[in-house]
């Protein structure tokens, strides 16, 4: 096995942003004269990261650039081809839809097969819904847990939260979390009706946009307060018990 880097590009993950706003306002000027200078590209969907591109000034003629979507599934030769070009020296990129690619995020796989391969692993400093809901919180930053999807069905939803509350309650855990847009204001409901009346809840709405929305209340407060709008947003949420 070669040493990271021995004659190999790099992966270099770029984060994208989580709304419309300008480049300068999520990157910094080295990510941003990074990313712009790679010329293949693995990412979440073409057409998500050829906006995003634009978005940073991306110089390149895109429909010239290597741009190939990461597959669903797939063993080692699939992410091996994708990788190909940093076996030959050239720099790839790695893009989520929004964010922090790797994180909550299926780029995860290319990133472990380019450690496989001794492909050198770049990340780049940029936005995290997930941090950045966790900075706004005021919950517990020493000690908190990312757990994605909850169940959708409404028992074992009821029942995961409620294993989440406890596990936080006993650990002094933050428990994040996330719901498909649609579905947002049935776990809101859930998360009201279920925990209890002196966890905190922090709801973070459309970070990174003009709308962003962010707020911490004890349950039993949010019980009393106007609700947010979370219907078709993008949406976090972090309890502390």
């Amino acid at each position: 096995m070669n040493a990271p880097n021995a004659g190999n590009g790099d992966l270099v993950l770029i984060p994208a942003s989580l709304g419309e706003a300008p480049w300068t306002d999520f990157l910094p000027a080295a990510a941003q004269s990074r990313a712009v200078n790679i010329r293949h590209f693995v990412v979440e969907n073409a057409r998500t990261a050829r906006a995003h591109l634009k978005r940073i000034d991306f110089p390149g003629v895109l429909r010239d650039t290597d741009i190939r979507e990461l597959p669903a599934e797939g063993g080692d030769h699939a992410l091996d081809a994708l990788l190909a070009p940093a076996l030959d020296g050239e720099d790839v990129g790695l893009m989520s839809d929004a964010g922090c690619p790797a994180v909550a995020d299926p780029g995860a796989r290319l990133v472990a097969r380019a450690h496989a391969l001794g492909v050198r692993v770049v990340p780049l400093v940029g936005p995290s819904s997930i941090l950045l809901g966790l900075m706004g919180s005021g919950l517990n930053g020493q000690n908190f847990a990312f757990h994605g999807y909850l169940p959708s069905a409404k028992d074992a939803r009821d029942r995961h939260l409620r294993a989440l509350e406890n596990e936080s309650r006993q650990l002094n855990r933050t428990q994040i979390f996330i719901e498909t847009p649609y579905r947002n204001e049935h776990l809101f409901a859930a998360l009201l009706r279920v925990c209890r009346p002196s966890t905190r809840l922090c709801v973070a709405r459309d970070l990174g946009s003009a709308d962003e929305y962010l707020r911490t209340l004890a349950i039993a407060d949010w019980r009393k307060t106007s609700l947010p709008m979370l219907a078709k947003r993008p949406a976090l949420f972090l309890l502390l018990a």
